[in-house]
C-alpha cells in the first residue's frame, strides 16, 4: 500500500452557504440610532490586487458612545446590534451601513480610537483572519496603543479612507497578500 501524502482540503466556496443568504446583516445600526450616519465598503484584494467574490466579511464594533450592543438589547429590538455580515460580490466588494462609533475603554485607563474589528473568512483561508478599521484623520488614532503596536509603515493598512465621491462612505482595501497586506491580528 502506498500512504503517499495528498493536500489538505481547503475551505471551498460555500463556507458561507446559509450564513450570508438569508442571514446577511449589512445594516448595524438602525435610523434611530444617534451619531454620525455612515457606509463602509470593502474591497477584498488578493496577492496580485485581484477581487475576490466569495469572502464572508464580519464586523463587531461599539455604538457612537463606545458601548458594545448585549445579547439582550439586539433580542429585544434594539436599532444598534453591533454586529454585521455580508458576503463579498464578483467585484470582491460589500458595504454595510452603520455609525461611525466612539472610543472605547482600553489598558490602564487609555481609550481605544474609533474602530471596527473584522473576521474576513474564505476559501483558502483555513482560519479566520482578524483585524480592525480605524478612520484616516481621526485624531484618537494617535493615541491608541493597540494601532501603536503596528509598525508605522504598516498602519496605513489599517485605515479606511473616505469615498472621493461620497461624503458619508468610507473605503477599506483588504489585501490579503501581497507588499500592501494588511496587517492582521493573532486573536
Amino acid at each position: 500500500m502506498d500512504l503517499t501524502p495528498t493536500p489538505s482540503q481547503t475551505v471551498g466556496p460555500y463556507l458561507h452557504l446559509g450564513l450570508t443568504d438569508a442571514r446577511s446583516i449589512s445594516c448595524i445600526a438602525g435610523d434611530r440610532v444617534k451619531g454620525e450616519r455612515v457606509w463602509l465598503t470593502f474591497r477584498v484584494l488578493d496577492g496580485d490586487g485581484v477581487p475576490v467574490p466569495d469572502a464572508m466579511i464580519e464586523l463587531w464594533q461599539a455604538d457612537s458612545e463606545g458601548n458594545y450592543a448585549h445579547q439582550d438589547s439586539v433580542a429585544n429590538g434594539a436599532a444598534f446590534r453591533g454586529f454585521g455580515r455580508l458576503a463579498t460580490a464578483e467585484d470582491g466588494s460589500c458595504t454595510f451601513e452603520t455609525i461611525r462609533p466612539g472610543c472605547v475603554p482600553g489598558l490602564r485607563e487609555t481609550v481605544q480610537a474609533p474602530h471596527i474589528n473584522v473576521s474576513i473568512l474564505g476559501r483558502g483561508i483555513l482560519k479566520r483572519l482578524s483585524t480592525r478599521v480605524y478612520f484616516a484623520g481621526e485624531p484618537a488614532n494617535a493615541e491608541d496603543l493597540v494601532l501603536a503596536l503596528v509598525p508605522e509603515n504598516r498602519r496605513a493598512t489599517l485605515l479606511a479612507q473616505p469615498d472621493p465621491t461620497r461624503s458619508d462612505n468610507w473605503i477599506f482595501d483588504m489585501r490579503l497578500r501581497g507588499e500592501s497586506e494588511t496587517v492582521f491580528f493573532d486573536v
